[in-house]
């Protein structure tokens, strides 16, 4: 056969950009913003990012330069992701809980030229800015009023206009800056914080297209879902899901803070039919007063950062949520791995089915591999559930690399085209996935591995405790044992366990190398703003410990 080469009629870059202009046609009515007292369409949105995207060029933001953004889940935030790069700039969100430190080394290291700013952040950023050196030049400060809040701001000195300026004088008739190619870079975030030195992940147009679709696939979307944005927006853009809602024409209920109560009162008022988050976000929904009613229709809720305990698993099925979990990191732009379910597993124990369903499981069709191997040999492990090894991913939605890093960028994907993802799993027979910890979470005791996740499992079966993170405390005998660090549910009337009782508690369902050898009780664990328990300041207190 005569092999035929592309043309310009089939050679368009991908870009998630695209599904913007279809909502706006397709969906042009329907809505696509919901926040407080303010509510816009599809064709709304088109018109506001366009003119907002017309205001950045207009301020001299040339193709590829950085624009960030330090904001809640408002509907600024979601109007930027397209907007942003509509412009032709790159997409940098922010965490909003890092201190002035971080956000200034940050927004140095991604030189970005322009930073919008939400209201409630103004002094953070403010602040990291005054610490930039004198020879720098500081980014462009736009502020992000929100005139449906009681806390509303007005522009200071230190901000050249508002946001809402630059829509009102962004030009409709824009025409937005296309990639060149679809390899083009979109977006650049920073991991999450859960280690002390976070990396600047760069993805491109094509990947962002790909995972977008993807994650819309695997979760099963349909047209015009009801998405509630509990799963902080700068995180992984929303694990994609911000252009995701458009290209299927979804109503975006944006939230700027989690509040328990004022969930519940979304999901019934809007009849919300989607949301993501951590395994934390299931267990405050289940902890507030909130919860004693069941919901008037099933949620989906798709969770991924950790394995589910299967008491959150019970308690949230048992109030509607229809409970699905994944696995992605930043440098996948969203989830690659989920827990494919089958239907007979449906008949099995709820026991069962909460163990089954806490395996992170199978490549999402946008994955070309998705493996457990050897970190020395690159040899897939045996698929018996028990061999431990690096859990290594390759498909389009990987990043194109770590920014101005490329020694980190070569290690992680050092062999075979593969991206070592630093987690630690095994391979049931079935072919199914399990991550067991990060790598740098295993504990070595008395030469054991000891998967700091397999023993929370058991900590969280007791029905006295919220949230427990175990990690690894120095041992001049055993050379690390594990220590657990455990938060108590509320309104236990003196009913709490002790440090011993916890133990005992471990002991009688584990081996005992397994078992912690230090408990401390906290009122709260410490976190990243998606949720994420963060161990290597854990790991602090416990070798600080006497």
């Amino acid at each position: 056969m005569e092999l035929l080469k592309p043309s310009a009629a089939n050679s368009s870059p991908l870009t998630p950009l695209t599904f913007l202009e279809r909502a706006s046609t397709a969906y042009s009515d329907c809505t696509s913003i919901v926040y407080n007292a303010t509510s816009y369409t599809w064709s709304h949105t088109h018109r506001r990012c366009l003119q907002l995207a017309s205001s950045i060029a207009s301020l001299g933001i040339k193709r590829h330069d950085v624009v960030a953004v330090v904001a809640f889940n408002v509907p600024a935030m979601y109007e930027l992701h397209f907007a942003v790069p509509m412009s032709g700039a790159i997409l940098s969100t922010i965490n909003t809980r890092l201190d002035a430190r971080t956000v200034s080394v940050l927004l140095r290291h991604s030189e970005s030229k322009l930073v919008f700013v939400d209201q409630s952040c103004r002094s953070l950023v403010v602040e990291a800015v005054s610490l930039f050196p004198i020879k720098i030049r500081p980014p462009v400060l736009i502020l992000i009023t929100d005139h449906d809040d009681d806390d509303v701001a007005s522009p200071t000195t230190d901000f050249a206009t508002t946001y809402e300026g630059m829509v009102e004088n962004g030009d409709p008739g824009f025409e937005w800056v296309r990639p060149e190619s679809e390899w083009d870079p979109m977006v650049l975030n920073y991991t999450s914080g859960t280690t002390s030195s976070p990396k600047g992940v760069v993805h491109c147009h094509r990947g962002l297209f790909i995972a977008t679709v993807d994650s819309l696939i695997d979760w099963a979307v349909p047209k015009q879902p009801v998405y509630l944005w509990t799963l902080p927006m700068f995180h992984a853009n929303g694990w994609s899901y911000t252009w995701g809602m458009a290209a299927v024409g979804g109503t975006n209920i944006c939230l700027r803070k989690f509040d328990a109560p004022k969930i519940y009162g979304l999901i019934e008022r809007h009849g919300v039919t989607h949301m993501c988050g951590a395994p934390v976000v299931l267990n405050m929904l289940l902890n507030s007063p909130q919860h004693k009613q069941p919901l008037k229709n099933p949620v989906q809720f798709l969770t991924a950062g950790a394995p589910p305990p299967a008491t959150v698993l019970f308690g949230a099925e048992s109030l509607g949520f229809v409970v699905s979990h994944g696995y992605g990191l930043t440098e996948t732009a969203g989830l690659v791995v989920s827990c494919a379910w089958r239907r007979r597993w449906n008949s099995f124990p709820s026991s069962e089915r909460a163990k089954l369903k806490a395996r992170q499981g199978v490549r999402t069709i946008g994955m070309a591999q998705v493996d457990v191997v050897d970190p020395n040999t690159g040899r897939s492990v045996k698929p018996d559930g028990a061999s431990l090894g690096e859990i290594a991913v390759k498909g389009s939605s990987v990043m194109l690399g770590y920014l101005k890093d490329p020694e980190a960028t070569s290690f992680c994907m050092r062999e075979k085209g593969r991206f070592y993802t630093g987690d630690v799993g095994v391979v049931h027979p079935d072919g199914y996935v399990e991550i067991r910890d990060r790598s740098k979470d295993v504990i070595i005791s008395g030469g054991e591995n000891v998967c700091s996740a397999e023993v929370e499992s058991v900590v969280y079966s007791n029905p006295a405790v919220k949230e427990v993170a175990v990690v690894a405390r120095k041992d001049k005998f055993w050379g690390e044992t594990p220590c657990a660090f455990v938060s108590l549910k509320s309104g236990l009337d003196g009913n709490c366990p002790s440090e011993k009782e916890i133990m005992e508690f471990c002991r009688k369902r584990l081996p005992h190398y397994m078992a912690p050898k230090t408990v401390v009780f906290k009122e709260e664990l410490p976190k990243t703003a998606t949720g994420k328990i963060q161990k290597f300041l854990l790991r602090d207190i416990a070798n600080s410990l006497l």
